[in-house]
């Protein structure tokens, strides 16, 4: 009888899980040989043979009762060996996975082997995908279901081995790139290979994914629609009726499609889509391929880089994790308490608290600093280092120097600084357009405010349909429009010539003025 709640992972937390995990492999082993129903002393044997240590009979029994009590097997009654009253009341089952058990057991099966995957970029599932799908564009107008049928399961079973292992691969490849659980010594000796390996992928991967995509793309979607339906009207054939009851089903015209078939084709359809995605993309997004490809061609400078981190710690380079691990060491091979005491003090420069100063002139005696106040010498303290905790310094205090004719003189400079710049605002910023041959000689200050105007207007490219740049200065109080024109341009300075091509520029002061919206040549 099957319990009202079944609890098939409840054997885990046990102290005999152990002995529980191969009492159902023997089950599931079984099952796999089609033999559905196991007596206690059917299990009993199997376990002596298996790679662990044998159990007793009733040892067994009690772990079948509580897997059955769990939900994990499914107990009926054994009559077929009854001979006499005295069997008929003796407590005999039969046992077998019930499907809690069988469901535990597949999950506990995955769980396992993801655990285990070490994953790996398959270059040759590439090739089998883009042969399949060659297979399927050239397959003649009146196909053979079941050829279609059967290429489209070898190819989504690929596409799903090559989608998981990459994750797996570079899921792994990320843990090794953070040194993460990884054998340094393991690493640094099959780098070369791993990254070799890398590039082997990656150039097999563009140059297939260009195929694959181009295939994908040159199928018809009534082609493709074809072939799936073709796919799940055989999956639909093979179906088990369910029971229920559909009167629409007798009525559906013989050509139309039945219920399990619809949900056959929308799996199937599900399926082409990811394969789409996975080679072509869409709606805006990447294609996995192309993740993958830019997540292998990552890997390959970050490993360097691990690589790096690897050797400079092999070299010998000081951080501070190695100095603390350095010094552990020597802290664990200290002979003695005494030099590890010495080796504390050389380190942090740390000892007891006799660090007082005495008078000046006073000859303090060497004394080790673990001496006790008790034992060490007498040692003169002033009074005023007892009461204040210092000594008070000798002399006048040091006058504070006068900076009022520093200050005046710097104001001065900042004030005649400010009055040049605004000078040379006054001169650029007039609003009106001129050419730059045409602006005539620059003393310093402006010659600097124009050459960083031209600057950001020069920065501030490409022009705009109409061939003019627009800019506003970083503090926004100046507007500058600038045009090119034919012709040389030529400025003088105080510290020489600039010379270069000729442009209509204006400059807009925008704290006295609207920023004009034509330019006129």
């Amino acid at each position: 009888m099957e319990p009202q709640t079944a609890r098939p992972f409840a054997h885990l937390d046990t102290p005999l899980a152990g002995t529980y995990r191969r009492v159902m492999g023997v089950f599931v082993e079984n099952k796999r040989r089609f033999v559905v129903h196991l007596r206690p002393e059917d299990v009993a044997e199997a376990l002596r043979h298996d790679d662990g240590s044998g159990l007793s009979q009733e040892m067994v029994d009690k772990a079948l009762g509580s897997l059955a009590e769990w939900g994990n097997l499914r107990a009926d009654p054994d009559t077929s060996r009854v001979t006499t009253v005295e069997d008929f009341y003796r407590a005999r089952h039969l046992y077998q996975l019930s499907r809690e058990g069988e469901a535990a057991e597949r999950a506990l099966e995955v769980y396992e082997q993801e655990i285990g995957r070490r994953g790996e970029l398959q270059a040759v599932a590439l090739e089998d995908i883009r042969v399949r799908l060659r297979a399927l564009r050239d397959l003649p107008v009146r196909f053979d279901p079941a050829v279609a049928h059967n290429l489209l399961l070898e190819l989504m079973s690929r596409l799903d081995s090559l989608a998981a292992n990459a994750s797996a691969f570079m899921s792994g490849l990320q843990r090794t790139i953070e040194l993460q659980d990884v054998d340094e010594e393991a690493f640094l000796a099959y780098k070369d290979r791993l990254i070799a390996y890398l590039e082997r992928f990656v150039s097999e991967l563009v140059v297939k994914h260009h195929d694959i995509a181009a295939t994908l793309r040159a199928l018809p979607p009534e082609r493709v629609a074809g072939l799936l339906a073709a796919a799940a009207g055989r999956e639909a054939t093979d179906a088990v009726p369910d029971g229920t009851a559909r009167p629409a089903e007798a009525e559906r015209p013989p050509t139309a499609m039945s219920a399990t078939a619809m949900e056959k084709l929308a799996a199937w359809e599900n399926r082409w889509s990811g394969l789409w995605s996975w080679f072509v993309g869409g709606r805006g997004h990447p294609c996995q391929a192309d993740l993958l490809r830019t997540r292998a061609r990552k890997a390959i400078p970050d490993l360097l880089a691990t690589i790096s981190v690897l050797q400079e710690r092999r070299a010998g380079r000081s951080d501070r994790s190695s100095d603390f691990r350095a010094l552990a060491r020597w802290f664990a091979q200290s002979p003695t308490e005494q030099d590890a005491h010495r080796l504390w003090r050389a380190a942090f420069g740390l000892s007891t608290a006799r660090h007082l100063t005495a008078e000046p002139g006073a000859v303090i005696a060497e004394v080790p600093a673990a001496t006790s106040w008790l034992e060490a010498p007498r040692v003169e303290v002033s009074a005023r280092l007892r009461a204040a905790g210092h000594y008070a310094k000798r002399g006048a205090p040091k006058k504070v120097r006068d900076r009022t004719a520093e200050r005046e003189s710097l104001a001065r400079e900042v004030a005649a600084e400010r009055e040049q710049t605004e000078a040379a605002r006054r001169r650029l910023a007039t609003g009106r357009t001129a050419r730059l041959s045409e602006i005539g000689a620059l003393d310093r200050q402006e010659f600097a405010l124009f050459l960083r105007l031209l600057g950001d207007a020069l920065a501030a490219g490409p022009p705009g349909p109409d061939g003019v740049i627009r800019t506003r200065t970083s503090d926004g109080a100046l507007a500058v429009i600038l045009k090119p024109v034919d012709g040389p341009a030529r400025i003088e300075t105080e510290d020489g010539v600039l010379r270069g091509p000729d442009h209509e520029i204006t400059i807009v002061d925008l704290m006295t003025g609207p920023e004009p919206m034509v330019v006129r040549s």
